[in-house]
């Protein structure tokens, strides 16, 4: 159980892995993700469920290299196996027929984002992707999520692909050429406090996902506790996914310090 079967890169340190767990794959939804753990004194991570085939009984992970317990799970190859995979855990994304909507990801957020946007496409929304990241390179998903969208906007800092500039110019864009009725997006905290504020401004009801400051992912911790309209809340058991107007980002993003 839990076996590696394929793995792939998006970059150095972003790799994509299809792993064996059929009921974790029956039973998931877009917004769920799972606790995965290598070794027996290994670190517990959260990981978001990038996708799922229950035919083949496979969930898809992506993950980021980013300290020790990722390294090793991304150097993890396709016949070998994590110790533990726990999950679905955290609450599904609220899927419903609301009109255009816009998905915009940052980075690897665009993971997540992915079943998010095909299943708002199957619940017969309009949906408008924007991805966006500092570099061609560090695009990621690009393919498959042009196969659930309408439309595509790719925006780069340096502008190597797509359109220069930051996530908020590409969906500025949009709203600016028609209504748009949700918006979802996932990446980097400071990039969704952003978003937030730009949607806020067009009074544009927006979800964004907190599933970076997870730690334990069960509640026990504490290290998830987030403010969301004055009451606090913890990502992993109330979430991951919030209404973005109503989070405190400056004390998630100084929370977010915490692990430097």
């Amino acid at each position: 159980m839990y076996k590696i079967l394929e793995k792939s890169y998006f970059s150095d340190n972003v790799v994509k892995l299809v792993v064996e767990a059929p009921r974790i794959a029956k039973a998931r939804r877009a917004g769920h993700f799972v606790i995965v753990r290598v070794g027996d004194n290994g670190e517990r991570i959260p990981l978001t469920i990038a996708d799922a085939d229950t035919d083949r009984g496979t969930i898809t992970l992506v993950v980021q290299a980013v300290g020790n317990s990722t390294r090793k799970i991304c150097a993890l190859r396709p016949g070998e196996s994590f110790t533990d995979v726990v999950g679905p855990l955290g609450k599904a994304t609220h899927i419903g027929r609301f009109g255009t909507v816009v998905c915009c990801g940052g980075g690897v957020g665009v993971a997540p984002l992915l079943p998010i946007i095909k299943a708002m496409k199957a619940a017969g929304n309009k949906v408008i992707s924007v991805l966006a990241a500092r570099t061609k390179d560090l695009i990621i998903l690009e393919n498959e999520v042009r196969r659930y969208s309408d439309e595509v906007i790719i925006m780069t800092d340096d502008g190597s692909y797509g359109n220069k500039g930051l996530v908020t110019f590409g969906v500025e864009q949009v709203i600016n050429r028609e209504q748009v009725d949700l918006v979802v997006t996932i990446g980097p905290a400071i990039m969704m406090k952003f978003v937030s504020m730009l949607t806020k401004k067009y009074d544009i009801p927006t979800v964004c996902s907190l599933n970076t400051i997870m730690v334990d992912g069960t509640g026990m911790c504490g290290a998830c506790r987030i403010s969301v309209g004055g009451a606090t809340k913890f990502v992993c058991v109330d979430g991951p996914e919030f209404n973005a107007h109503e989070v405190d980002f400056d004390e998630l993003l100084l929370r977010l310090k915490a692990y430097n």
